[in-house]
């Protein structure tokens, strides 16, 4: 499929700088640009490439003026990035799977619903008295007990698995190896020194536009709800444990886990092996870096690093010091031993 300069500006409401009958049909980086393809400039650390690149169009920011001669035609939009990012996704669901209907070898229990262009692979699972919404894809392997309702538009790539009584919204995407309403780690200790297991009767409830990494895992309350609100985004291999609860529109990186009834705000971006203690309140617009320890409640509003955690800014002033401890020290015993001496 090939589009011009001149569609592709009508779809951005930008302006064709060169060629408006230049056509593409795929994207690359405009560090690799080849011809028939589609990049941008946004960064300004990468504008010598514009210069060279091969790629047919470009599109560039409205502020943008090009220092010397460029072969590629540009296409001037408000925002380069964001422009680029609106094709990607046409481009990604014009070409993606339309799968529809039910595979072989599948195994649907009964009062299952589910709306139209509904796609189920093989050696899926549906349980009893489940609800699906129109245009879901649920790909092979995946299990899904009884009780759950899911939304709109919602993928589940396989070998996912959604345990009982589970709510999950519209517009989600789950990863292969998602799990959600797993048994929170919930254990009483007994006289003898054994652990009951203490039953974990609680649901998840996912809501809209959330998508969430390959092997993550989201554990079902106690009792109540373990809630993921509208918007979230989560990485790879983070484990949420029981009854936390996470706001609007937070973004959680890779390997970070959640210690159980923690409550995280809207607005957060938060950082890549991060690890909450439990029953914390994190409150809105909240960054915290990467490997950082949080053990204490959290204000609107803060930047954190380390572990403990403390002020990002305090912690950068610090850092200079860590790297100079052995000198630091050496110059204390040095002052040390004068003084000493002219005792």
């Amino acid at each position: 499929m090939k589009f011009t300069a001149e569609q592709i500006a009508g779809v951005l409401e930008g302006k064709v700088v060169g060629n408006p009958d230049a056509e593409v049909s795929s994207f690359s980086k405009i560090e690799e640009g080849k011809e028939g393809t589609l990049t941008f400039l946004a960064n300004p650390k990468y504008e010598s490439y514009l210069y060279t690149t091969k790629a047919t169009i470009t599109i560039v920011n409205n502020s943008f003026v090009p220092e010397m001669e460029v072969a590629t035609t540009m296409i001037q939009v408000e925002d380069a990035y964001m422009a680029f990012t609106k094709l990607l996704t046409f481009y990604d669901q014009a070409r993606k799977d339309k799968k529809a209907g039910i595979e072989e070898y599948t195994v649907i229990g009964n009062l299952v619903s589910y709306g139209s262009n509904f796609y189920l692979g093989s050696f899926s699972y549906i349980g009893s008295n489940v609800t699906i919404g129109n245009n879901v894809k649920i790909y092979p392997n995946c299990f899904i007990g009884d009780n759950v309702t899911i939304g709109d538009h919602v993928t589940l790539y396989s070998g996912t698995k959604i345990y009982h009584d589970c709510e999950i919204g519209s517009n989600c995407i789950f990863h292969s190896g998602v799990i959600i309403g797993s048994d929170g780690f919930g254990f009483a200790p007994d006289s003898d020194g054994t652990y009951l297991k203490i039953p974990q009767i609680g649901n998840v409830i996912i809501e809209d536009q959330v998508e969430i990494g390959a092997s993550t895992s989201i554990d079902r309350a106690t009792m109540g709800s373990t809630i993921i609100r509208k918007g979230v985004k989560l990485d790879n291999q983070i484990q949420i444990a029981h009854n936390v609860e996470i706001g609007e529109h937070t973004v959680i990186a890779a390997q970070t886990g959640v210690a159980g009834s923690t409550k995280i705000g809207k607005n957060c971006v938060i950082g890549g092996q991060v690890g909450f203690a439990g029953h914390l309140v994190i409150g809105n617009n909240v960054r915290i870096q990467a490997q950082s320890g949080i053990g204490r409640n959290v204000k609107d509003n803060e930047i954190l690093q380390g572990s403990p955690s403390f002020s990002y800014s305090d912690f950068s002033k610090s850092y200079v010091h860590f790297r100079n401890l052995s000198k630091i020290v050496a110059e204390l015993e040095a002052l040390k031993k004068s003084i000493n001496q002219n005792k």
